[in-house]
């Protein structure tokens, strides 16, 4: 602050009380009114509230002074000087049931620590205070309903203490993902279910034919001859011969939206859907926890995002690979394939798709060695053969 003038400086020193009082007054009711808690006022922003006459420094840093020994003022180092923040009265007041320094020390460093919460070893630290009365301390103010011990997800293994009327921060628990300090990887698994459920259905859509017909691979024969059709016994439009259209099997089909479609789900429909449907009734979702949870589908290539006219929305990937089944709630079930009903398309390829992609065997396969491609029972099953 810039040193005052001598006749400032009496000025300041022959302040009454009642005065100091009123002005105390007035610059935490207008601090209270400009802003929340958390804003930071410096000297000028103070002075720039009209309260203090002839914006006298010196009278300001006395007022200031008298409300931070009051606890309704805290100081904040910042990089041009010192700053303040006001705090509720009610907050302020629990102060006055510390009855010794080392308690007002002590809560006073959790109070600092927010909802972050404070380690045992790092008040000990800061305070140049030995164990005993440390603990002392603790068990008073805990005593007292001040603060409460609590588990920190990053620190499981630290004795941590919070306030007891502050919720702890998500940093600290984990937010919705974490229960009981611990990972909850089924919760986060029959969400993402939901959420891949969602986009589906409001991504794609089914056809009125009821499906794609299942048809024969091309130029594959299924009978006792056991080999290829020779090119030039195919047919041109090789259609199936036997049987009749309604014989053909039909599978459930669902299909992409035509290029610029608008009404792709964006995060907030996903939000807004997840808390209408009552699947998160004992934990709150925001936007940034469903974006998390698409976040994850996203890098899975379960889904992906599409901008259109300035919106941004997700659809399912391979969409003409999915199944229209619900993937959520299934719990395991198949339909004899090993992938679970519902669940999305896994990725294939060319090499993945062909036996030797995924042979268990490929290192011992050579011709003239017990296992070759002249006798891969592998092969057979592909083909149709068997």
């Amino acid at each position: 602050m810039p040193e005052p003038s001598p006749s400032t400086a009496t000025t300041a020193s022959s302040t009454d009380p009642a005065k100091l009082d009123v002005l105390k007054q007035a610059i935490y009711e207008a601090m209270r009114e400009n802003g929340e808690e958390d804003r930071l006022y410096s000297q000028y922003d103070l002075l720039d509230l009209d309260i203090i006459p002839d914006r006298d420094a010196q009278l300001l840093l006395k007022t200031v002074q008298s409300l931070t020994n009051d606890k309704l003022l805290v100081v904040v180092s910042v990089s041009g000087g010192l700053a303040w923040r006001y705090r509720s009265r009610e907050e302020a007041k629990k102060y006055s049931q510390c009855t010794t320094d080392e308690q007002r020390l002590v809560y006073g460093l959790i109070d600092e620590a927010g909802g972050d919460g404070i380690w045992t070893k790092t008040i000990m630290g800061r305070l140049g205070m030995n164990d005993a009365v440390m603990k002392t301390a603790l068990k008073q103010l805990q005593t007292k309903g001040l603060i409460a011990p609590f588990k920190n997800v990053e620190h499981p293994n630290k004795k941590m203490y919070i306030k007891a009327s502050m919720r702890p921060s998500e940093r600290a628990t984990g937010g919705p993902w974490f229960t009981d300090q611990m990972l909850d990887e089924a919760f986060i698994e029959d969400l993402q279910r939901v959420v891949f459920d969602f986009v589906k259905r409001e991504s794609t859509y089914t056809p009125k034919s009821e499906g794609r017909t299942a048809v024969p691979k091309k130029g594959i024969i299924n009978g006792s001859s056991s080999r290829k059709r020779a090119a030039g016994e195919m047919s041109s439009d090789d259609t199936v011969t036997n049987g009749t259209a309604a014989d053909a099997v039909k599978v459930p089909a669902v299909l992409p939206f035509p290029a610029g479609y608008k009404a792709y789900p964006t995060v907030r429909d996903i939000a807004r859907f997840l808390s209408q449907s009552g699947i998160t009734t004992e934990t709150i979702l925001g936007e940034e926890d469903v974006q998390k949870l698409v976040d994850v589908l996203v890098y899975d290539g379960l889904v992906e995002q599409v901008r259109v006219g300035g919106r941004s929305g997700f659809r399912v990937s391979r969409t003409a690979q999915q199944s229209s089944d619900i993937w959520a709630g299934r719990g395991g079930q198949d339909d004899g394939t090993g992938i679970e009903r519902g669940a999305p398309a896994p990725y294939t390829n060319g090499y993945t798709e062909a036996p030797c992609g995924r042979c268990p065997v490929f290192d011992l396969c050579e011709e003239g060695g017990p296992v070759s491609a002249s006798n891969c029972q592998y092969f057979q099953q592909w083909l149709g053969l068997e």
